[in-house]
């Protein structure tokens, strides 16, 4: 995806954990971030804390999804998926994509992948890998007009 296209629709999924949400509610009142992740990712599983500490902190101004994108057969156990949820505590909407319909529409290539939408649904902000929180909190911090 390059920057300022519009966010796709989050259509197709395997399954929902937590809750289903669809692209109209996410627009309109909050930025979005709408975090890839796999059950065998270690660097998923590191960043973690830090997107639910973010889920948490900016919970009133900011919408959270996760997209769980399975990057080989062994990926693809729900019951894996969910203990892994469960575990990681990953209580917003998540959107299980094993057949990687939401993959192919972000044109995502990356576990952990950071996807940050404004208001309106328009993607600000892309980045990848375990690293670069702090990069990620102040490109949120910008769009959600919060001083540093």
């Amino acid at each position: 995806m390059k920057l300022r296209e519009p966010m796709p629709e989050l259509s197709g999924a395997t399954a929902w954990l937590n809750e289903e949400v669809t692209r109209d509610e996410l627009i309109g009142e909050k930025p979005t971030l709408i975090h890839f992740w796999s059950v065998s990712c270690h660097l998923c599983k590191e960043a973690m804390p830090e997107i639910n500490e973010i889920r948490d902190e900016y919970e009133d101004i900011l919408n959270v999804v996760s997209v769980h994108m399975p990057r080989s057969e062994d990926d693809l156990n729900m019951s894996v998926i969910e203990q892994m949820a469960l575990g990681h505590d990953i209580s917003q909407p998540t959107y299980v994509d094993s057949e990687h319909i939401l993959t192919d529409a972000f044109e995502n290539k990356y576990v952990p992948a950071y996807y940050v939408f404004d208001e309106e649904g328009n993607l600000r902000h892309f980045q990848a890998g375990g690293s670069g929180m702090n990069m990620l909190r102040k490109k949120l911090n910008r769009i959600l007009k919060i001083e540093e």
